[in-house]
């Protein structure tokens, strides 16, 4: 019986080590945070990511925690609508859909399909790597070393296990130039309804604060900034400064979100980036995900990359092939096209999603107002579909 760890529970890794378990391999997940983390923002269904799901037995789960969603909309500092985009746009395939759900829930989805034969260890991680012809030998903070047959990094864009094989991340990482934070917001009586809609509001600066329906009695928020640098050495109240200095006198509902900060249960900070590698294995290590091939979110391809990468390298491993390094690549292969064409994201999107000016914020609301004009309706949904949505 083959014996893999899985380094992250994240939605690539729980999908992993469900399929792997079920295909009879002995399967462990080290993860760093105490359980599976919560927060994020929500995740589409659409395209690919649904056959996933289904095969997993695990989408009519899914569609029962379906967020209620009518749509997305641009406001200016007063909260008047500028532009509006509605899930019916484009015959479905617009910005926001109808089949979403939150991170947090799909993440709950996946865990609660695996058996109790996998086995996880929360507030641990792995320390060292030593690689060998047949096995690796791993070394873990919290628990003695172990052998394995193989060990798959799915720990996300700031992955440890790529650092600690293939070397330090600034090799591999390619900034867009934006950070992001979100949080959960808990509505109070006087917190203004969102209705359904998910509402943007962009200031001058690339600056932007969103807030997107949750789980009832709650919302989702986030705010983008223009940061170059990952935000290491900051702790969490320098970076609810961070924001509050970024973010100052801009309008619509920024300082009421901005007050919240500190009672913000799953608050994080990050930056939008890619991760860029010529290959993502080496010997017995495979990376899988963000860890591999971040196209950041920017690209809204994240979720179902991890799902179609979780199952093509699970087909591959229980394949039958002679040798390991087949499997891997030929997973490597099955995947290249799909990462590599997420990672070019439409042209102008950084810019259109935080205009500098204000002049160019109205453009993107009139040009978001334009392109579902009738007659570049069918166009825009081709492309859409053509790009996993």
């Amino acid at each position: 019986m083959p014996r893999v760890l899985v380094v992250g529970a994240g939605i690539a890794g729980d999908t992993l080590a469900v399929s792997l378990d079920r295909a009879g391999w002995e399967v462990t997940v080290v993860e760093n945070a105490p359980d599976l983390r919560t927060g994020g923002q929500t995740v589409d269904l659409r395209g690919a990511s649904t056959g996933v799901l289904d095969r997993l037995g695990v989408l009519d789960a899914c569609r029962a925690a379906l967020v209620d969603q009518r749509g997305i909309a641009w406001v200016d500092a007063s909260g008047r609508r500028l532009a509006a985009m509605p899930v019916e746009a484009f015959g479905g395939a617009g910005f926001v859909s109808s089949e979403e759900l939150l991170r947090t829930d799909l993440a709950r989805i996946l865990h609660a399909a695996g058996s109790d034969r996998i086995t996880y260890r929360w507030s641990d991680t792995v320390e060292a790597i030593d690689p060998a012809d047949d096995h690796v030998t791993v070394s873990f903070r919290g628990h003695p070393a172990e052998r394995f047959d193989l060990v798959v990094g799915a720990d996300g864009a700031h992955s440890r296990t790529r650092s600690l094989v293939f070397g330090p991340e600034d090799g591999y990482r390619h900034a867009l130039g934006l950070g992001h934070a979100w949080f959960t917001l808990a509505e109070h009586p006087d917190t203004p309804s969102l209705d359904g809609w998910s509402l943007v509001h962009n200031a001058p600066g690339s600056r932007l604060v969103g807030a997107r329906p949750g789980h009832p009695g709650t919302q989702e928020i986030g705010f983008s900034f223009p940061m170059p640098s990952a935000p290491r050495g900051l702790d969490r109240e320098d970076r609810f400064a961070l924001l509050r200095t970024t973010f100052a006198g801009v309008g619509w509902r920024t300082p009421e979100l901005l007050a919240a900060l500190p009672d913000a249960t799953d608050f994080a900070l990050d930056t939008f980036d890619q991760i860029r590698m010529d290959t993502w294995h080496r010997g017995r290590v495979v990376l899988l995900g963000d860890s591999a091939w971040c196209v950041s979110p920017l690209s809204g391809l994240g979720t179902a990359l991890a799902l179609q990468g979780a199952e093509a390298l699970a087909a591959e491993l229980t394949a039958g092939h002679r040798d390991l390094a087949t499997a891997l690549a030929r997973f490597e292969h099955a995947m290249r096209p799909a990462t590599t064409a997420a990672a070019k994201l439409i042209p102008g999107r950084v810019r259109s999603y935080a205009p500098k000016s204000a002049l160019g914020i109205k453009a993107v609301a009139g040009v978001m107002r334009f392109v579902q004009s009738p007659f570049l309706t069918p166009v825009i949904a081709h492309v859409g579909a053509s790009r996993g949505h």
